[in-house]
This record gives structure tokens, C-alpha cells and sequence, in this order.
């Protein structure tokens, strides 16, 4: 149990090059509108990763039958969990439904044996659902989008090993030199695992904030957060106690307003005045100027409008729907160093 008294999740263990796992279509059919973008990132965990992978029946459904059939996503998931070959389950893609397979999901087969569970976007409905349960999962790079283009970026596959194979007792985040604000044409099967134009790192930003601030993470992608609230899966206001709450925006490019929004509903939870620091992650799609906007209002909200000006803030960070991204596990310590602007994991993710 931790200093804001929550119980350490279950770990599951590591990786190891050979090891099973399996991709899951949980949201939306990409696999089979673009295979050849699929089929690339399958050759990334084979090739770079050295992974066995297994596709389970679902994985290459058409968008049509899969939005109509919630119930054989999850049994996927359940299948996945269930089945002590598989070591770890990554999604292929997001999506916007996934929220609609919950119901029919069984924490009990991921707590009998724990195992890595990664993805991001509206795989943030299953992060959540099973990190509630008591499970640390894994907010980074999906099949389709981040592991097929991964090559382009230097690090950001050593970067994965770090987290998932080779944990260190403590691991230090770093800025990625480079990064992308979307793919090139999918339509396309020669951009399987291009990219759009490589941009220099343009800086975090600390807006606010001062002293370390330790806490367990957790968070996503905001649009999917918002179709959780009030959901059974959504957090009692004693969970937010002592976290690090970090969240991000999609390719829908939310305006800043709305993000604001979003934040006003967590400040009338009580959400900030719980949590230890807030991590924001680099908006896609934003001008410098709307990024600009969405800092402002983000001071505005957490500081002026619910008083905690205290609260280590920061902004334009590595994680999201642009590339590369870290990998972010839900409920393992971390902490923000606002003085030395510093952002580390205090404890490995998997066992």
C-alpha cells in the first residue's frame, strides 16, 4: 500500500523475445480496411520485437460486423486472457464503441493471470476496466497506429523494451527528438509505415508548479474518459487520491474550450483536489497558437477556478495520438519533479 493508501495492482510479468501474444480488434475493423498497415505493424512485433503473435477471430472483421457485435469483441479479450500461452494482448487499433464491450468483459480471468494489456485511444475503455479491477495496463502504441511506424523514430522501440522487457527499478522519461502529427496516406499500400512530416521536438511545458510530486498513474485519451464517466467503471472520488493524472486529445482535434470542459467536470468531482500533478499530453492537430490556448485555459481551470495553483502542471508531453509516444502504465508510482523538470516511473511495470 502506498502513502495516499492504495493497494499495489497486480504486475504482470515481463516480456521475453519468443513470447505469445495476442491482437485484439476491440473498437473499430482497421485490420481489414488497411491489412497492409496492419500486416506491417504484425511484422514489427515479429521482426523488431521477436514476438509470436496470434490474431484472434475477431481481429480482420469488417467495421460493420464488429460495431454490431460487442459481445465478440470481448469474448476475444476473454479468450485472450484466459489462455496461459498468451503473455501480453495489444490492440490493433482504437475506435469510438469499445466502451459498449465492458459489460461483457470478466476481470477475473486477468486477475487469475495477469498479463500485459497495451493500447491506447478507445482501448483506454479496457485500460480502465481492468486497472479497476486491480491490474497495471499499458497506455502506448497500438498494432496499426505507432507500432507500424515505429522504425522511423530512433529509440522509440528500445524505448517499449525498456517498459515491458528490460524493466530498471526506476525509469527516467525523455523527450523523443522528433515527431509526427499523423501518417501519410493509408490508401496508399507503399505508406504502410510512413509517416507525415518529421517535426523537431518543440519542448514540454511546466505552467505551473513546484517541489516532486510522487503518485500512481493514471488517465488516457480525454474523449474516452468522457464516455466513461458515471459508467460502473469510473473511479470513486478516493481513487483520485495521490495520483498523476495525465490525458491527451485525439486526431478529432477537440477545441481547447471543450478540453476546458472536460476539466471543469473533473474540478467539480474534487478530481484536483486530490490528485498530486497533471500530465498533459502533446494536442494533435493544434496550431502553436491553439496549444497556446489550451495552456491557458488549462492554468485557468485547475488554478483559478478550483484553487490549486500549487499543482504540478505540465503540458505538450510525449504521449498521445501523435508519434512517437511513451509508454504510460496505469497504477505504477511515478513522479513530476517540477524544480529539475523531471518526470520518472519509481518502481518497474511488470514483474
Amino acid at each position: 500500500m502506498d502513502p495516499a493508501g492504495h493497494v499495489d495492482p497486480a504486475r504482470p510479468p515481463r516480456l521475453r523475445p519468443g513470447d505469445t501474444v495476442a491482437v485484439v480488434a476491440t473498437s473499430w475493423g482497421g485490420p481489414r480496411v488497411f491489412p497492409h498497415v496492419f500486416d506491417r505493424g504484425l511484422d514489427v512485433l515479429r521482426r523488431v520485437f521477436e514476438l509470436d503473435v496470434r490474431e484472434l477471430p475477431t481481429t480482420r472483421m469488417t467495421p460493420a460486423v464488429l460495431r454490431a457485435d460487442p459481445r465478440a469483441r470481448a469474448r476475444d479479450l476473454n479468450d485472450a486472457f484466459a489462455d496461459p500461452s498468451i503473455r501480453a494482448i495489444f490492440a490493433a487499433i482504437g475506435g469510438d464503441d469499445a466502451v459498449r464491450i465492458l459489460p461483457f468483459l470478466d476481470p477475473s480471468l486477468a486477475m487469475a493471470d495477469p498479463k500485459i494489456l497495451f493500447g491506447f485511444s478507445d482501448t483506454v475503455t479496457q485500460l480502465v476496466f481492468y486497472h479497476r479491477a486491480g491490474l497495471v495496463t499499458f497506455n502506448g502504441p497500438s498494432v496499426m497506429a505507432g507500432f507500424a511506424q515505429i522504425e522511423v523514430f530512433p529509440g522509440a522501440a528500445d524505448h517499449v523494451r525498456s517498459i515491458l522487457f528490460e524493466p530498471a527499478q526506476t525509469h527516467l522519461y525523455a523527450p523523443f527528438d522528433s515527431w509526427v502529427d499523423g501518417y501519410a496516406d493509408w490508401a496508399d499500400p507503399a505508406n504502410a509505415g510512413a509517416v507525415g512530416e518529421l517535426r523537431a521536438h518543440d519542448g514540454w511545458r511546466w505552467l505551473q508548479g513546484s517541489g516532486v510530486a510522487p503518485g500512481r498513474l493514471f488517465g488516457g485519451c480525454g474523449e474516452v474518459l468522457e464516455m466513461l464517466k458515471a459508467t460502473p467503471s469510473w473511479p470513486e472520488p478516493s481513487f483520485w487520491d495521490g495520483r498523476l493524472f495525465f490525458i491527451e486529445t485525439s486526431e478529432d482535434a477537440p477545441t481547447p474550450d471543450t478540453v476546458s470542459y472536460w476539466l471543469r467536470n473533473y474540478g467539480m468531482q474534487g478530481v484536483f483536489e486530490r490528485i498530486s500533478g497533471l500530465l498533459v499530453g502533446r494536442a494533435r492537430g493544434y496550431s502553436d497558437e491553439a496549444k497556446a490556448r489550451l495552456d491557458e485555459l488549462v492554468v485557468r481551470v485547475v488554478a483559478e477556478e478550483f484553487g490549486r495553483p500549487d499543482l504540478p502542471i505540465v503540458s505538450n508531453l510525449d504521449f498521445g495520438h501523435t508519434d512517437p509516444q511513451w509508454v504510460l502504465p496505469l497504477g505504477v508510482l511515478a513522479e513530476v519533479d517540477a524544480d529539475a523538470h523531471s518526470i520518472r516511473l519509481l518502481e518497474p511495470a511488470v514483474r
